[in-house]
C-alpha cells in the first residue's frame, strides 16, 4: 500500500503560481520600462554585470547547495529555494521601481532584487522542511514587501539614502523567518523529527553551497559599499571565520571532532559581520571582527537552537539566527563603536549613536511584526500543510517513479 503523504499540490501551488506571473506581467507592461545603455556606459555596465553574475551565484547556487543537508529534503531545498527567489526577484524589481512615474528597471535594479530573494531565502531558512511551496511563495512575497518598506521608512524618517541595507538583509530575514517559524511551531515534531538529519551525501553537497558562499561573499558586501577595502576586508574576516569555526568545532564536541554544521554555518559569521559596516577598517579589526562573530555564531549552533526550542518553542532549522541575526547585529555595533572613536564632538557622537540604535530598532521590530503576522497567515487551514510526521521528506512533493506502486 503506498504510504499517505500530504494532500496534492494541484489545488493550491499551480493556480498561486500562475496568477502571480500573470499579474506580474500586467504590472510590468503598464508600470516598467528597461533602461537603455548608451555605449558610454558600456564600461558601467560591465561593472554592474560582474556584480550581478556574483549575487546570482551566492543567490541560486550558494543558498541552492546549502538548502540540501537534510537527508531527505534536497529536492525541496533546492527546487523551492529556486521557485521562491524566481518569484521574489520579480516582485522585488517592481516594488523597487514604484518611486517613478513610470518605473525604470536597470541592471542596478536587478541587483538590488536579488539581495531581496537573499533575504527572503534567508527567512526561508527557519521554517525549511515545515512548509509547502504555496506557503514559502506567500512568505518571500511578504518578506520582501516588509524589507522594502521598512528601508523606505528609514530613509523617510532619517533623511539618509546612504545607510547600510546589507545589515537589514541578513538581521531583517533572520528575525522575520524565526517569528514565523514560532507561530508555525509544530510540538508534535519534538524534541527533533527523525527526518531531520544529513548523510555524508546531503552533507557534501552543502558543503559545496557553503564553499560557493564563501568565495562570492566579498561581492555581496561590496554591492552595497563600493569600497575596494571592504572586500579586503571581507575577505580576511572570512578567512579568519574558517578556521576559527574548525578550531571551536573541535573545543565544544565531547569527541574532539570537528561538527560539520558549525563549519557551515560559522564559517561565514565574518563576512556577514563586516557586511553591516560601512566604516573603513584596518585589517587587523577586521579580523578581530572576524573571530568575534564566529565564536558567537559558533556558540549559537552549539547551545541556542535547542534551548530556544525548549524554552520558546521555537524551531530554527537551518540556524538563521546564529549565522545571519547574531553577527550582523554584532557588525551593526562595531560600525557604531568605530563610528564614535573617530569622533571628537560629544554631541555628534550622541546623535550618531541615537541614530545607529534607532535604525536597528526600527528593523527589529518591523521583522517580528511582519513575521508574526506571516505566520498567523501561513498557519491557516487553506494551505493545507504536509502532516507533521511527513516533514522534511520530498516524497511530500516530488515524483519518485522508482517508488511508484504498480497495481
Amino acid at each position: 500500500m503506498a504510504p499517505h503523504y500530504a494532500p496534492s499540490l494541484w489545488a493550491r501551488l499551480p493556480a498561486m503560481a500562475l496568477m502571480l506571473e500573470i499579474i506580474f506581467i500586467v504590472l510590468f507592461a503598464f508600470f516598467v520600462e528597461t533602461e537603455e545603455f548608451k555605449k558610454t556606459k558600456n564600461q558601467e555596465f560591465l561593472y554592474l554585470y560582474a556584480n550581478f553574475q556574483d549575487v546570482h551565484v551566492i543567490v541560486f547556487l550558494g543558498f541552492g547547495f546549502m538548502s540540501m543537508f537534510l537527508v531527505r529534503y534536497g529536492f525541496s531545498g533546492t527546487g523551492f529555494g529556486l521557485l521562491v527567489a524566481a518569484m521574489v526577484v520579480q516582485w522585488a524589481t517592481f516594488i523597487n521601481t514604484l518611486d517613478k512615474q513610470r518605473g525604470v528597471s536597470s541592471l542596478h535594479f536587478l541587483v538590488n532584487a536579488e539581495l531581496c530573494a537573499a533575504s527572503a531565502l534567508v527567512a526561508m531558512g527557519a521554517v525549511h522542511g515545515k512548509t509547502n511551496p504555496a506557503q514559502l511563495l506567500l512568505l518571500g512575497l511578504l518578506e520582501v514587501t516588509g524589507l522594502v518598506v521598512n528601508q523606505g521608512l528609514i530613509k523617510k524618517l532619517f533623511k539618509n539614502d546612504t545607510f547600510n541595507t546589507t545589515m537589514q538583509l541578513h538581521v531583517f530575514g533572520a528575525l522575520f523567518g524565526v517569528m514565523t517559524s514560532w507561530v508555525l511551531y509544530r510540538s508534535e515534531a519534538e524534541p527533533r523529527h527523525e527526518k531531520e538529519k544529513f548523510d555524508s551525501k546531503t552533507g557534501l553537497f552543502s558543503t559545496l553551497g557553503m564553499l560557493l558562499l564563501w568565495m562570492f561573499w566579498p561581492s555581496i558586501n561590496f554591492v552595497e559599499a563600493q569600497e575596494i577595502r571592504i572586500m579586503y576586508s571581507t575577505y580576511l574576516s572570512l578567512a579568519v571565520s574558517a578556521v576559527t569555526a574548525m578550531a571551536l568545532s573541535v573545543l565544544l564536541s565531547p569527541k574532539g571532532k570537528i561538527n560539520l554544521v558549525h563549519v557551515q554555518g560559522a564559517a561565514l559569521a565574518g563576512g556577514v559581520a563586516i557586511g553591516a559596516i560601512r566604516t573603513v577598517l584596518d585589517p587587523w579589526v577586521a579580523m578581530v571582527i572576524g573571530m568575534c562573530a564566529t565564536l558567537l555564531s559558533t556558540l549559537g549552533f552549539r547551545y541556542m537552537k535547542d534551548h530556544m526550542l525548549f524554552a520558546f518553542e521555537c524551531h530554527d532549522t537551518c540556524g538563521v539566527l546564529s549565522v545571519h541575526a547574531i553577527p550582523g547585529i554584532l557588525g551593526w555595533f562595531a560600525d557604531l563603536f568605530l563610528q564614535l572613536v573617530n569622533t571628537d564632538d560629544a554631541t555628534i557622537a550622541i546623535r550618531f549613536a541615537v541614530h545607529y540604535i534607532c535604525i536597528l530598532l526600527i528593523s527589529v521590530s518591523m521583522s517580528l511584526v511582519t513575521g508574526t503576522i506571516t505566520g498567523f497567515l501561513l498557519k491557516l487551514k487553506f494551505w493545507k500543510p504536509q502532516q507533521d510526521r511527513k516533514c522534511f521528506d520530498d516524497q511530500a512533493f516530488w515524483e519518485f517513479p522508482h517508488l511508484a506502486v504498480h497495481n
